[in-house]
């Protein structure tokens, strides 16, 4: 079976996976599965969880007036229900659903805020909470809403009438049910393991008998080992997913303490190993590097997380498991992704970036991936995935992996891929004042047999990183001269970033308050084009990149370097 069939049959097995999914939720919350899911209301909510996300009280005021600024976009609902509007974006749906925006009322504190958010509850349940279908009911959102009801109990409660009361705990109990019934049909991946978070929050802030408690922790305890990795990394090795995650596993390892049960294990020690893990993903400035998925990073969202980061000393310079590489000496930090693909139900937001790196000296980023655009148009999402998004090699203007691009799949599946490099090797090569490594993949071989390594080295104090790129055939043989062996090595710059010419091909990369380094190559006269860099604050930047274009046949190994030149 050529590679092609074969991704075309790995792709197709996924899209008869998620109908079926899709046919059993649409049995289960059908009329004649629906009554398993009404039972005995809860009297009261025992606890109301923490919630670590932040919470800004103007946003509180913004939807007092009608306007709902979530997933990077704002409706103005002009004193309708927003729970009626249908054709917004889709992102902006399923916020909207997800209640996480009830932390913003929380933060305000006034009687005023508490019944806005007990009136748009008490909406939802109108106009959704006896109609199981659409983006209020994906699990995922379900899960999301169940644990933002269970945090925010207590201002959606103050002052609130015995009906509404009752009307609110039945509601959460149908949801519970109805999680619980449909958590078996998640594909695997991080939505699926918050259904089980949001299912242990359930037990412990809600009477329920002691058997539920521990199916609800011996579920979560499965779904964790499954899902975290031993170095405390996700298994679809994004950055953001581990972040996300300990917004909801710290505020559940509190709750079981707070309710007087023991952790499960699993939970420790995944929380434990996650803490180092985004450090491990993180610059000196705070932000996380832009890999597989990752944005824009908000600082003060990562330090309400680290701060119950108990372990001392730097981060880790390596993780085998997740598929990275840190060097990291005198302010000068080097992050790089040397690892396989994700599992293809575990890829959605996975980028063709294998080999690509990001470097930054003190405060300041120098070479970084393009990230992406989280609240941005989705026809740009292809692009920031893309090999040529990073600063990495790719070989005749493809990329070394590939995702679908058909609308109904994509719709369907939400873009996965459908291949990549499925081996991919590294070593370290650390030596006394020196960190390095040597890492090669595969992505490019069922295509064109060529394979890429590259040798990174920081030295000098930080001063000076060494690159080799390294193309050949299986066995170590020198690439032919047929056409299909063109390769451009980028090394996109971040906006911040200007760019000056100096003597002998040399360029000159400066930024403001930071310390100038000059990059030089000695095979390949290095070329200046645009770029656009996806992860700005306010949206996509536009940038420059360094860019060697060459033919493997001719150049099988090309040296470029790095060296801070001072102010």
């Amino acid at each position: 079976m050529s590679i092609a069939a074969g991704n075309t049959t790995g792709l197709w097995a996924l899209v008869a996976m998620e109908l079926w999914r899709k046919t059993r939720r649409r049995l289960r919350a059908g009329p004649v599965y629906r009554w398993r899911f009404t039972g005995r209301t809860p009297e009261r909510v025992l606890i109301a969880p923490p919630d670590l996300r932040l919470a800004d009280q103007q946003i509180a005021l913004e939807i007092y007036y009608g306007r709902y600024p979530f997933a990077g976009h704002v409706v103005e609902t002009g004193g309708k229900s927003p729970f009626q509007i249908a054709d917004a974006n889709r992102r902006w749906l399923r916020s909207l659903h997800g209640f996480r925006w009830l932390r913003h009322m929380r933060a305000a504190g006034t009687e005023l805020a508490a019944a806005n958010a007990r009136a748009l509850v008490g909406d939802w349940i109108a106009t959704h909470g006896s109609r199981i279908n659409g983006v209020a009911w994906e699990p995922a959102i379900t899960a999301r809403r169940i644990i933002a009801w269970l945090q925010h109990s207590s201002v959606v409660l103050q002052g609130a009438e015995f009906p509404f009361y009752r009307g609110y705990l039945k509601s959460l109990a149908i949801q519970i049910r109805y999680l619980r019934s449909m958590v078996r049909e998640m594909p695997e991946g991080e939505e699926k393991l918050r259904a089980r978070i949001a299912l242990a929050f359930a037990a412990l802030s809600l009477p329920a008998p002691a058997s539920a408690l521990r199916s609800a922790t011996r579920n979560l305890s499965e779904e964790l080992d499954r899902q975290i990795l031993p170095d405390g990394g996700h298994i679809s090795r994004n950055p953001i997913a581990v972040l996300e995650l300990l917004a909801d596993l710290l505020p559940l390892r509190q709750t079981y303490a707070n309710q007087a049960e023991s952790p499960p294990e699993a939970l420790i020690g995944a929380v434990e190993r996650m803490l180092p893990a985004l450090r491990f993903f993180r610059h000196q400035d705070g932000a996380i590097a832009r890999f597989n998925g990752m944005g824009v990073t908000i600082p003060d969202r990562i330090a309400s997380v680290m701060r119950h980061d108990d372990t001392a000393g730097a981060p880790l310079l390596h993780a085998p498991h997740s598929g990275y590489q840190r060097l990291c000496m005198g302010g000068t930090t080097v992050i790089a992704d040397t690892g396989a693909s994700p599992a293809s139900q575990a890829s959605y937001k996975a980028h063709a970036g294998c080999l690509s790196f990001e470097m930054s000296a003190g405060r300041q980023h120098f070479v970084v991936n393009a990230g992406v655009d989280a609240y941005g148009a989705e026809e740009f999402r292809p692009l920031s995935r893309a090999t040529a998004a990073h600063s990495t090699a790719a070989l005749n203007d493809t990329s070394s992996a590939r995702f679908t691009h058909s609308p109904r799949v994509n719709d369907l599946l939400g873009s996965p891929l459908i291949g990549g490099p499925k081996t991919v090797s590294s070593r370290r090569t650390d030596t006394r004042g020196m960190q390095g490594f040597v890492a090669s993949h595969d992505g490019y071989a069922p295509r064109f047999g060529i394979y890429h390594e590259r040798e990174m080295a920081l030295s000098g104090e930080g001063t000076v990183l060494d690159g080799i790129d390294r193309f050949f055939r299986n066995g170590g043989t020198r690439t032919p001269d047929d056409g299909r062996d063109h390769v451009t090595i980028r090394f996109h710059l971040h906006p911040d970033v200007e760019l000056f010419q100096a003597d002998k091909g040399r360029l000159v990369l400066a930024a403001p308050n930071a310390d100038r380094w000059v990059f030089a190559c000695r095979e390949v006269a290095p070329q200046v084009e645009e770029s656009i860099f996806f992860a700005g604050l306010g949206g996509p930047r536009r940038s420059r990149q360094i860019v060697l274009a060459f033919k493997a046949s001719r150049l099988p190994e090309v040296h470029w370097q790095l060296t801070r030149a001072g102010s």
